[in-house]
């Protein structure tokens, strides 16, 4: 597996070694050796999750807080996202930056997103498989999310005029600046 830091600090995007024959192909989705001797970091994940979704839909920017927050290794399976995280962590050097990647099924890049990110994801097309693992559980009462669109941040989620499936509560989330007071 190749391993690459992204342009935030501690997040790391991972390419698998495919192995292709007739018969189709083969790759480790992951293995905690190689990953902890690539980035340094020796990671438990104990929960699993998927979503799958219809084009059009966007997810996030979310993220569990203070001892429920979670590392995430994100993958799509099946179908197409582009992925975006915000480093929310206030001692880092790349506090409030954002970075973006197309993750696919076709392309089976994943991405490493430490504790201290917001998360989100818009899906490309119809259903998509969305697969992640976390290294720490799940708590409703530790949920919270900034605005998909904040100025502040100003991601580029490339919509072009394109409608999204957004949920209500996601609609409601706090802007950046309310998020760092």
């Amino acid at each position: 597996m190749i391993v690459t830091e992204t342009s935030l600090k501690g997040c790391f995007l991972i390419e698998p070694e495919i192995f292709a024959d007739p018969r189709g192909s083969f790759f480790e989705s992951f293995n905690k050796l190689k990953f902890k001797e690539k980035t340094g970091l020796d990671v438990v994940f104990v929960q699993d999750n998927q979503s799958i979704s219809h084009k059009g839909v966007l997810r996030g920017l979310h993220l569990q807080e203070n001892e429920h927050a979670q590392a995430k290794l994100i993958r799509v399976v099946k179908g197409k996202i582009l992925d975006v995280v915000v480093d929310l962590r206030k001692e880092s050097p790349t506090f409030g930056k954002h970075f973006s990647i197309i993750l696919s099924g076709e392309n089976n890049l994943q991405l490493y997103v430490p504790r201290g990110f917001a998360h989100g994801f818009y899906v490309l097309e119809d259903e998509t498989f969305f697969n992640y693992k976390c290294d720490n559980y799940y708590h409703k009462e530790a949920e919270n999310g900034i605005l998909y669109n904040d100025k502040d941040l100003a991601i580029d989620w490339s919509l072009k005029g394109e409608k999204i499936i957004l949920l209500e509560k996601d609609k409601q989330l706090m802007t950046f600046k309310q998020f760092c007071q």
